[in-house]
């Protein structure tokens, strides 16, 4: 028969940490304040499972890879037109479009903040448990390159899958070789219908052909993204630009 002395044994081998660092000081409350066993109990499960919460965010976050200070709430949605908060928000909490396989596509100038945009959506998913990859377009097709010369090319497009949300940004900036823009053929093709990208991009399509080469392959790849995909435009003046001059602004005003 267990005893109170076996607890913290138990309590380990159960893997129930945060129970086991909390049970003293709550049960001592319990007994004060002669709550019902069922309490006792909902309080220890309850702080169990907000401390596996956030390990569970901890981990998503770490493996996302997101770039720091990209939340919502740091983006001035008045400085651009083609996208609002609202639209944003919307796409973070109604989940329904990532189930089906559904893309965003972002295109504007540089300094818009179009990264900006498609991480703090990525932030905003992962405190929904939602499980989110951002990286290049450069880092992401050398990476399948790389797999691809191993002879591992499938096994890596299907480890991405554990990803619902995948993020390439500035997928046009380096001018690939034919192998190269083949993996990321590969890619796309590989999560149409079935797992979800957002792409960003200062290219519009007619200028895809830098970035596949082949006219066909470019037909394809842009077919296959445009299928189940919102598109926005963003139109502005260069937010970076905006942000370095209010911030040397304020750095003029202290001296």
């Amino acid at each position: 028969m267990a005893n109170a002395l076996s607890l913290p044994l138990l309590l380990k081998e159960l893997r129930l940490p945060a129970i086991a660092k909390a049970w003293p000081d709550i049960a001592l409350k319990a007994v004060r304040e002669q709550w019902e066993p069922e309490l006792f109990l909902a309080q220890l499960c309850e702080i169990e499972a907000t401390h596996r919460q956030e390990v569970r965010l901890k981990r998503l976050l770490k493996e996302s890879q997101l770039p720091i200070g990209k939340q919502l709430s740091q983006y001035d949605f008045s400085e651009v037109v083609g996208i609002s908060a609202v639209q944003v928000k919307r796409k973070a909490s109604e989940l329904s479009w990532l189930r089906q396989g559904h893309n965003i596509l972002l295109f504007g100038a540089s300094g818009l903040g179009k990264t900006h945009i498609a991480a703090a959506l990525g932030y905003a998913l992962i405190e929904q448990s939602v499980r989110v990859k951002f990286t290049t377009g450069t880092a992401m097709v050398q990476h399948l390159q790389k797999a691809r010369e191993g002879l591992g090319l499938e096994d890596a497009l299907k480890k991405l899958d554990k990803y619902e949300l995948l993020i390439l940004d500035d997928i046009g900036y380096v001018k690939k070789s034919d192998s190269e823009s083949q993996v990321l053929f590969e890619l796309i093709a590989h999560r149409y219908e079935r797992n979800s990208l957002v792409i960003t991009t200062n290219q519009v399509f007619s200028e895809w052909d830098s970035i596949f080469g082949d006219n066909m392959m470019t037909v394809a790849v842009i077919d296959r993204l445009v299928h189940h995909a919102e598109i926005y435009q963003l139109e502005g003046e260069s937010y970076r630009r905006k942000e370095a001059m209010k911030i040397n602004g304020k750095s003029g005003q202290l001296n």
